[in-house]
Order: structure tokens, then C-alpha cells, then sequence
């Protein structure tokens, strides 16, 4: 059978098993590339009138607060700083503007690939403090944890991090208490879930009855872990399914999770739109205080004030829609984005404007 057979086969039955569960069905993609994924490869258009896909706070720019943002800004204008940041972040703006417009108004701030390259930086110019800006899920925790390392090895006294990484499973759990949220099961993460292995959404199953299915990001994958979900809801089930094993085991990634474990603990994070929680982000252990750009440069996180008008809350806690906001396609653009949303390249309303904005209609963000 041929892909496309495959995918014909999977979108039928998908439409018989959905009109069976008597009302529209709506599953919550979890990681930002799930949704730029299905976006791109037309996905979400084959979805029949009974399954709607909502976006959930997957992207980490998305979800990074602003006050990350601004201390970021703050960091990147001050004397003597090279601040180092991965590129979707450099256009994302706070109160103070964006990181972009500081580096043109002469800050050092510069684009990496990897948190080895601001190591680098670091070892090469010993006369300037490095900040890396060590933003994302716990997929690229651990790269972050052995850049803490490799300092510490070489005994860098001029390197530190920023540290706003996010945990996956505080906010999906913050999320399921929200009354307003009515979503019927979880696609999660592929990436993440290599990581913190299937078995970390236990919990979402067992205490929340919240299907859960595992799936990888090409559009066949996609579609069947939609429709494993449908499976359950309309058997009435709750399960824990992983449709994706030869990357995404049980327990944890071992070597991942030692380096994590190793350099971080939990502690409390402000996310966009869902505000500070508890134990949902990860802090440099007391070991490695001394990479830790905040206390370094006596930076004080200040209060989140979100672009006027912009949705992106609301977008990633599957509130709305980005048609819904009326700066989508008019005031913000991904040549000149407003919210974060916008800016990222796994960014739903990026992803909207590149393969959906020919469906706004007349009075849609209006």
C-alpha cells in the first residue's frame, strides 16, 4: 500500500470512527512541531467536521514569559556582555523592545546553533561574560546541562546561563484544571518524550482519565495517533499508547536524564498565559550557582506585560484561534511579528499565516 493509500485508509476510517462519538471531538497537539507538521503537510485539512486539532503550549518561545524577555534585553545592552541565544528568540519583544533591535542599536548579541558554540564563545574571548540564553522544553535541557559542564571543567569564569527551561507535564496537568479547556486527549511530544519516556504521562491518564498518544511527526504518524485517540474516546477509554517505540522508550533516556538531574532541579516558572507554577521549570542547583546569569549580573525577573491586543496566551492554551486575533495578518506578520506566536518557527500563528491564512474570513479578527 502506498502512502497515499495508507493515508486514505487512515482519514476514512478516522471520519467513521469520529461520527460514531455523536458530537465534535478536539485533541490538543502538545509540541509545536507537531502543529507545524500537520499545518504544512495538510493535516488539519483532512481532519473531517468532527475532529478539530487545538494548539497547546509546545513551542518554547511561545511560552517563554516576558519577563525572561526582558531580562534577556537588559543582559544583551549592558557593557562588557555577549549574550548568545538561539535564532527564534531574537525577534521576540518586551517591554524593552526585542534582542534584534538591541543588537542593532550595538549590543553584542549573537545567534548559536548550540550551547558548545556560546562555550566557545566564552573560551575564545575571556575579556567578555557570555549569557546564554537557555531557553526550551527538556529536549534541549541537557545540552544546556553539559555546556554548565564543560565550564565548569575548563573553569570559566566568565560564562553563565539564563536559565527559563520548561517541563512538559506541569503544564499539560495546570491545563486539565482549567474548567474552560475541553479537550478530549493528548498528541504528545515526540521529542520531549525521548527524553522523559513514555511512562512520564501516567499521571495524565490514570488521575485525569486523559487519553494519551505518543506519535512521530511525519503525516502518517500523525494521522494514526489521531486516530488511536478517536479509538478511545469513543470507546470510552483513557489509555497511555506509544506509536512511536523506536525512539521513545518507557523510562527516561538515561544519559539525557543523568545530565539533567545533574545540573537542575525543579523550581517554580512563570509561562506565558499560565502564569508562575509550581516545580515546572528547572533552576541550576546550588553546585553550579555561579553559572547562573541572574545572580551573577543581580537581575530581578519583573512582571509579564504582554503586547497590547496580542493572543498568544490564548493560542497556546487552546482558547482561540490565531483568525481570532485581530492583529493576525493585519499589525502582525512573520516580516513583523507582535506576538511570539508569530515569531517562532513552530509558532502556531506562524504556521497559520503560511499554510491557512486563506481562510480568514470577512470579520475574523475583527
Amino acid at each position: 500500500m502506498t502512502p497515499r493509500e495508507q493515508m486514505a485508509r487512515l482519514t476514512a476510517e478516522l471520519a467513521e470512527t469520529a461520527q460514531r462519538a455523536g458530537r465534535r471531538l478536539s485533541y490538543m497537539e502538545v509540541c509545536g512541531t507537531h502543529t507545524v507538521s500537520g499545518f504544512r503537510s495538510g493535516i488539519h485539512a483532512l481532519m473531517p467536521e468532527t475532529v478539530r486539532l487545538v494548539s497547546g503550549p509546545g513551542c518554547p518561545v511561545c511560552v517563554t514569559a516576558q519577563r525572561y524577555i526582558d531580562a534577556l534585553i537588559d543582559l544583551g545592552r549592558r557593557d562588557g556582555v555577549t549574550l548568545t541565544t538561539y535564532g527564534d528568540m531574537l525577534r521576540v519583544t518586551g517591554e524593552g523592545g526585542s534582542l534584534e533591535l538591541a543588537r542593532s542599536e550595538g549590543a553584542d548579541v549573537r545567534v548559536v546553533t548550540s550551547s558548545m558554540e556560546a562555550i566557545e564563545i566564552a573560551r575564545a574571548e575571556p575579556e567578555r561574560e557570555v549569557v546564554f540564553a537557555a531557553v526550551g522544553f527538556e529536549t534541549t535541557a541537557p545540552a544546556t546541562a553539559a555546556a554548565v559542564l564543560a565550564a565548569e571543567q575548563d573553569d570559566l569564569p566568565n560564562f553563565t546561563v539564563l536559565a527559563a527551561h520548561k517541563l512538559v507535564l506541569p503544564a499539560m496537568q495546570t491545563l486539565l484544571a482549567d474548567p474552560n479547556l475541553a479537550i478530549d486527549g493528548f498528541l504528545c511530544p515526540g521529542h520531549v518524550s525521548v527524553v522523559i519516556g513514555a511512562e512520564a504521562y501516567r499521571p495524565v491518564v490514570d488521575e485525569h482519565a486523559m487519553p494519551c498518544v505518543i506519535a512521530g511527526f511525519e503525516p502518517l504518524q500523525m494521522m494514526e495517533g489521531i486516530l488511536h485517540l478517536t479509538r478511545q474516546t469513543v470507546a470510552g477509554e483513557a489509555r497511555l499508547e506509544n506509536l512511536y517505540p523506536t525512539v521513545v522508550g518507557d523510562e527516561p533516556q538515561p544519559h539525557a536524564a543523568a545530565l539533567i538531574e545533574r545540573v537542575f532541579e525543579p523550581g517554580d516558572s512563570a509561562w506565558r498565559a499560565l502564569g508562575v507554577m509550581t516545580e515546572s521549570g528547572l533552576d541550576l542547583r546550588p553546585a553550579y550557582a555561579r553559572f547562573d546569569a541572574l545572580a551573577r549580573f543581580g537581575l530581578v525577573l519583573g512582571e509579564d506585560v504582554d503586547p497590547p491586543g496580542c493572543r498568544c496566551g490564548e493560542v497556546i492554551t487552546g482558547q482561540c484561534e490565531p483568525i481570532d486575533c485581530r492583529l493576525f495578518g493585519r499589525a502582525c506578520t512573520p516580516v513583523v511579528p507582535i506576538g511570539p506566536c508569530m515569531v517562532s518557527s513552530e509558532g502556531t500563528c506562524q504556521a497559520w499565516f503560511k499554510y491557512r491564512r486563506h481562510e480568514m474570513r470577512a470579520g475574523a479578527g475583527a
